[in-house]
């Protein structure tokens, strides 16, 4: 049975790809022969250089996920802003996003998606990633976090979102910067808050 799970963040920077190299791994341990996707990468310069670099841990991971660049980066735009911008104001088609991949999937049986920035970052005028996260019904959603402070806002908002729209998911904090004032300023509210707590780790 094919299976897709989607890699959102809080904001950019956050830790999509680490967590997707993560995942990929970690299902790779499971028996499972996996496959990657970004649909939209920004800021590339000759070869998008986190689809490359993802794409290669895929393909040692799984020798069957024999694709090209292209088709694990089917849109890529040399201004690193959000896709709509970077596309010139022009919409990105979403059918050759689907098509990509279900082509993708042909490789694979376990197909990790990364997103472009957070939920409300524009692919379109009036579609955003959320839009395409809920198009494309992942069996989950993987909401990455930061540490630093002021965090809990952006996460809250992130998961909010996330649950208006029934969108099934999992969120994992990345503790890739400032561990240490995390415990003492974030990590408390969000022991008191939530049930449980996932780290990227």
């Amino acid at each position: 049975m094919k299976e897709i799970y989607f890699i959102t963040a809080t904001n950019t920077n956050v830790g999509k790809t680490h967590a997707c190299e993560f995942f990929l791994n970690k299902f790779a341990k499971a028996g499972r022969k996996v496959g990657y996707f970004k649909p939209i990468e920004t800021g590339v310069k000759t070869t998008p250089d986190d689809g490359t670099k993802l794409m290669r841990i895929a393909k040692n991971l799984n020798p069957e996920f024999d694709v090209n660049i292209n088709d694990v980066v089917p849109f890529q735009f040399s201004l690193p802003a959000s896709p709509f911008v970077a596309n010139g104001g022009k919409d990105i088609s979403i059918s050759t996003i689907k098509s990509k991949l279900k082509y993708l999937l042909n490789f694979c049986d376990l197909l990790i998606v990364e997103g472009a920035g957070g939920l409300m970052v524009p692919i379109n005028k009036d579609y955003f990633m959320i839009d395409l996260i809920q198009e494309l019904n992942p069996n989950e959603t993987f909401l990455i976090v930061p540490s630093h402070l002021g965090s809990i806002n952006d996460t809250l908002l992130s998961i909010n979102a996330l649950k208006s729209r029934n969108i099934n998911h999992t969120w994992y904090i990345n503790l890739y910067k400032d561990e240490e004032d995390f415990r003492t300023t974030t990590l408390p509210f969000y022991k008191a808050y939530f049930d449980r707590l996932h780290f990227l780790n």
